[in-house]
């Protein structure tokens, strides 16, 4: 979400009331009175006994000078920021600039329509589709864009949209400062480049990776049905060490985008890449590892997975699919346990079970989703008896859950072993 803190940038000179020392303390009050007071900055000492208090650019043209204190306007160079302005986080920063940015037309329906989170992608950030909607945005042009970029410490700004429904979950993504969406994104020592205007990137499968990561893979030949811009394919070949990897994908900007990480990371000779539907696959008898790495489910290509499975040794399959299981019973507690969390709570509360999506999703297997892994397995097992004449054996190595979608809706990935039997 929000990216790593940058510093406040800092104008090259900012307006302030200059008075001789005795009368600071007084100028100060007045200006507080009057809100007037750019607090962001601290006063400033100058030579002859004289004191600058910076004061808001926005309201200059409301400024009158009192009468009853000697005083006139300039402006201090290089000021320096207050320690309250300087502790500011980004969203904190982020407000306060526009805030000077628009000066009386600011409002509260514009303080809730400035983002407090967003994705940054080295120096292009990714807003939501539900920020700067109010028309008064709109009439700033270039310069809100500008100002966004400037207090976040980056180049580049565009706002995300809805995901087409076009089957290849393109993204509708406008780049409103910048000349072009190409970004770098690095996740364990992998990294991905991608248009994010024409290609979508899961943050939230960094758990999966990591797993993939860590597979033995070592001299074995995987296949993945769904490669998009390389989530599965690179850390296949990066650090679990396959020796080949053949990367399905039908959407022609993330095959552009595999084809330049795969560059990037020192591994386009391992990998071959095969565009267009990947139940067309004529690869058969191959692979020691198939990943199918699609959701809601991957259901259209477990026959393709069974035809690339190598039929004399089988091998593993990594099936992705949204399971809906039930909110979890909370498991029932004596009243002694309930009287010892009640007094080892602040305040003498119970504490109570965490809900549904509030607990670690490793946290218990789900009866929903061992229904679901073993009835996959059944499957797959009969898709490959069919496919080669004699029976097959399936076992459940693993379930992992990845993320929740919806309430009660989860992300899981089933590690299958698959192995032929012996002949009827």
């Amino acid at each position: 979400m929000e990216g790593t803190e940058v510093p406040t940038p800092v104008p090259v000179s900012v307006p302030a009331l200059v008075t001789e020392r005795r009368f600071a303390q007084r100028l100060r009050e007045w200006l507080e009175q009057q809100q007037l007071s750019d607090r962001r900055y601290q006063l400033q000492r100058l030579p002859g006994a004289r004191v600058a208090l910076p004061v808001l650019e926005e309201k200059l043209s409301r400024l009158c000078l009192p009468a009853e204190m000697p005083c006139e306007l300039l402006r201090i160079q290089q000021p320096v920021p207050c320690r309250a302005a300087r502790r500011r986080s980004p969203a904190q920063r982020l407000r306060d600039e526009l805030r000077t940015l628009l000066g009386d037309s600011w409002s509260e329906e514009l303080e809730r329509d400035v983002p407090r989170a967003w994705q940054r992608h080295g120096d292009l950030l990714l807003l939501s589709h539900d920020s700067f909607r109010a028309a008064a945005w709109e009439r700033l042009g270039s310069a809100l864009w500008q100002t966004v970029a400037s207090a976040l410490g980056a180049r580049r700004v565009a706002r995300r949209g809805r995901v087409l429904p076009d089957g290849m979950r393109t993204p509708s993504v406008t780049l409103l400062l910048g000349q072009h969406g190409w970004v770098e994104h690095v996740d364990n020592g992998i990294r991905y480049t991608f248009d994010v205007t024409k290609c979508m990137f899961s943050p939230g499968n960094i758990t999966e990776k990591l797993r993939v990561a860590s597979l033995p893979c070592s001299g074995e030949v995987v296949v993945d049905l769904y490669a998009g811009i390389g989530y599965f394919t690179l850390p296949f070949l990066v650090h679990a060490g396959a020796a080949l990897v053949h990367a399905c994908e039908w959407n022609s900007h993330a095959l552009q985008a595999l084809h330049r990480s795969l560059l990037l990371n020192g591994v386009r000779d391992r990998c071959h890449i095969h565009a267009g539907d990947s139940r067309q696959l004529q690869l058969r008898d191959v692979a020691h590892r198939v990943n199918l790495g699609l959701i809601p489910s991957s259901e259209q290509g477990w026959p393709v997975a069974c035809r690339v499975l190598r039929k004399d040794t089988g091998g593993v399959l990594h099936i992705h699919h949204n399971v809906e299981s039930p909110p979890a019973p909370a498991p029932p507690q004596s009243a002694v346990l309930l009287a010892e969390q009640r007094a080892a709570s602040p305040g003498g509360q119970a504490r109570q079970p965490a809900e549904d999506g509030g607990e670690p999703l490793g946290a218990r297997r789900r009866p929903e989703w061992q229904q679901w892994a073993e009835g996959t397995a059944a499957r797959i097992r009969g898709l490959l008896a069919e496919l080669h004449g004699r029976p097959w054996h399936t076992r459940v190595l693993h379930i992992e859950p990845v993320k929740s979608y919806a309430p009660h809706v989860h992300h899981l990935v089933l590690d299958l072993e698959c192995r032929p039997g012996l002949p009827l």
